[in-house]
C-alpha cells in the first residue's frame, strides 16, 4: 500500500532543506535524551534508507519516509511526553518553509504518528519506519542502546528503577514485532535471542530481590525479637519479681510457680512453653515454633545471665502499671517479629478447635484460674494488683502489635454521593471505593428504594473527626458506621494527612 497521497512532486532539492533545517533543530535537544539523541536520528535514516531500497519504494516515496524519520523524534525540544504530537507540529512548520506541499506533510506527519507506541502504521512507508525506529532491538548495540533509554527513562521519571526497567522491557519485547520482511530477516532472530537473555536477567534479578527481602525481613525480625526479649527480661527481673507481682498467660504462671515454690524462673519459662510450641509446630507453623523457642530460650538467658537491677517501691500501683506496660511492649515486639513470647493463644487456638467456647474466652478463663490461685495463696491485694498489669500489658500489646497509628474503615450512605466522592478524595485526600446499592427499604415504606452509592473509605483516628464533619457538612443526614481496620496497608495509607 503506497503512502503517498501528494499531488505536488518532491525533488532531493527539497529533502536537503528540510534536512538542514531538522539538522538545526536536532542539535537542540536536552542533553539528558541519551537515546533520543541526533545519533538515534540519524541511525533511524540511514535504516529506513535501506529497507526502503530493500522494499521497493518509489523515489517519492522515500523522500517522504526519510522527511519523516528526519523529524519523528524531533518534538523532543518542545517536551517529552506526547513527544510524536509535538513532531509533527514542528515538522508542519518547518516543512512549510522549505516547500513541501500540504498533502506530502499531511503524509509525513501520518507516518510519524505511525511510530507512537504501540506501533500502527498502516501503510509500507509506516512500516518500514516503525522497524527503523527500533532497529536496535535485534542489533549488536542492543544493550548498550537499552542501557541509554533506561538512564534516559529514569532522568525523566519514566520508571521508578531498574527493576521496574527490566519488567517494562521484558513486557515490550514479548509483544513487539517487525513488519517488513527486511526487518524480520535480518533483525528477529537475533532480537529472539536478546529477548531470552532479558527474560533470565529479570527472573535472576527477581530471585535475588525476593532473596534480599526475605534477609531485610529476617534481620528486621531478629532485632524486634532480641529487643522484645530484652524489654520483657527488664520487665521481669527488674519490676515484677522483686515486687512479687505477676502477669497472665503462660508468664503468669511461671512466676506464680516461681513465688509459690521458689523454683528457677528461667527454667520454668522454657518448660511452661515448650508444650506450647509443639502445638504452635504443628497448628501454626514450623517457622513460628522456631521462633518462639529462640525467644524463650533467649529470654531464659537474659534471665539468667543479665544483671537486671530491682526496682523497690512502696508505690505498688507504679510497679503494676509499668510492669504491665514493659512486658507488653516486649511480647508484642516478639509478636510483631512472627512469635509468641507467651504461647497462651497457640493453647487456646487449639482448645478452640475442640470446644464451643470463643479464643478470648479461653484465655479469660485460664488468666481467671490464675488470679484465683494467687489470690488465695499470696493475698487478694497482690492478685488485685496483678490483674492491673496484665491489663496493662494486654493494651499494650494491642498497641505495639496494631501500631501507633490505627486505622479505620468509614462506611458512608448518603443521598450527596457524588459531592462527598469529590470531597473525600481531594480535601481529605482519601482513597474511596464505591459500592452500587440501593438505599430506602423503610418501615411502613417498604416497597419505596432508590439507587445510590456506597463510599468507603480508610482514615487514620487523628482524620476521623475531620471525616466527620465533612461529612455533616455535606449531608447532615447521611448515614456513616465506622470500624477498626487491622494490618492495612497499600494504596495511598502512608499519605500523612495535614491536620
Amino acid at each position: 500500500m503506497s503512502s503517498i497521497s501528494s499531488k505536488k512532486i518532491l525533488s532531493e532539492a527539497h529533502y536537503q532543506k528540510a534536512y538542514h533545517s531538522a539538522s538545526e533543530i536536532l542539535h537542540r535537544l536536552p542533553k539528558d535524551l541519551c537515546y533520543h539523541s541526533v545519533q538515534h536520528t540519524q541511525f533511524v535514516v540511514e535504516v529506513a534508507d535501506r529497507i526502503g531500497k530493500e522494499e521497493g519504494l518509489t523515489e517519492q516515496e522515500r523522500l517522504l519516509l526519510l522527511t519523516a524519520a528526519l523529524f519523528h523524534d524531533i518534538g523532543f525540544v518542545r517536551g517529552y511526553d506526547n513527544h510524536e504530537k509535538r513532531s509533527c507540529d514542528v515538522a508542519r512548520e518547518e516543512l512549510a518553509q522549505v516547500g513541501y506541499p500540504p498533502d506530502a506533510v499531511d503524509d509525513i506527519c501520518k507516518l510519524i504518528m505511525a511510530t507512537k507506541l504501540p506501533q500502527t502504521p498502516n501503510s509500507i512507508s509506516g512500516q518500514i519506519l516503525c522497524d527503523a525506529d527500533l532497529y536496535y532491538l535485534g542489533s549488536p548495540n542492543f544493550f548498550k542502546e537499552s542501557e541509554n533509554l533506561y538512564n534516559e527513562f529514569l532522568a525523566h521519571g519514566i520508571v521508578a528503577d531498574r527493576s521496574d526497567w527490566e519488567q517494562r522491557q521484558l513486557a515490550f519485547l514479548e509483544n513487539h514485532q517487525y513488519f517488513t520482511n527486511t526487518a524480520k530477516r535480518e533483525r528477529a532472530k537475533q532480537k529472539a535471542a536478546y529477548l531470552k537473555q532479558v527474560r533470565m536477567q529479570w527472573k535472576n534479578s527477581q530471585r535475588k530481590a525476593v532473596f534480599s527481602k526475605k534477609s531485610f525481613a529476617s534481620l528486621h525480625d531478629v532485632f524486634f525479637m532480641v529487643i522484645g526479649v530484652l524489654i520483657t527480661g527488664f520487665a521481669l527481673k527488674s519490676l515484677l519479681v522483686p515486687n512479687h507481682f505477676f502477669d497472665g498467660g503462660v508468664t503468669g504462671i511461671s512466676l506464680l510457680l516461681h513465688e509459690l515454690f521458689h523454683w528457677n524462673l528461667a527454667l520454668l519459662i522454657i518448660l511452661a512453653n515448650l508444650p506450647l510450641i509443639a502445638i504452635g509446630y504443628f497448628s501454626v507453623s514450623k517457622s513460628f515454633a522456631i521462633k518462639t523457642l529462640l525467644c524463650v530460650v533467649l529470654l531464659s538467658v537474659c534471665l539468667w545471665l543479665i544483671p537486671y537491677p530491682p526496682i523497690l517501691t512502696p508505690d505498688r500501683i507504679l510497679i503494676s502499671i509499668f510492669g504491665g506496660f514493659f512486658i507488653g511492649t516486649g511480647i508484642g515486639l516478639c509478636m510483631r517479629a512472627g512469635c509468641a513470647l507467651d504461647g497462651i493463644e497457640v493453647l487456646a487456638l487449639k482448645a478452640f478447635k475442640k470446644t464451643p467456647f470463643t479464643v478470648t474466652e479461653l484465655i479469660l478463663g485460664i488468666n481467671i484460674f490464675i488470679f484465683v490461685i494467687a489470690a488465695l495463696q499470696l493475698g487478694i491485694m497482690t492478685a488485685m494488683y496483678s490483674i492491673l498489669t496484665y491489663f496493662t500489658a494486654s493494651k499494650t500489646i494491642d498497641y505495639v502489635v496494631e501500631g501507633i497509628e490505627a486505622y479505620t474503615g468509614v462506611t458512608i450512605i448518603s443521598a450527596e454521593s457524588d459531592l462527598l466522592k469529590h470531597r473525600l478524595v481531594n480535601e481529605l485526600g482519601r482513597g474511596i471505593t464505591v459500592y452500587k446499592g440501593e438505599r430506602g427499604f423503610l418501615p411502613g415504606q417498604f416497597e419505596t428504594s432508590s439507587d445510590c452509592d456506597i463510599i468507603f473509605t480508610v482514615v487514620t483516628r487523628l482524620e476521623m473527626r475531620r471525616l466527620q464533619s465533612l461529612v455533616h457538612e455535606t449531608d447532615p443526614k447521611a448515614f456513616v458506621f465506622a470500624s477498626t481496620i487491622r494490618e492495612a496497608s497499600g494504596g495511598i495509607l502512608r499519605r500523612r494527612a495535614k491536620h
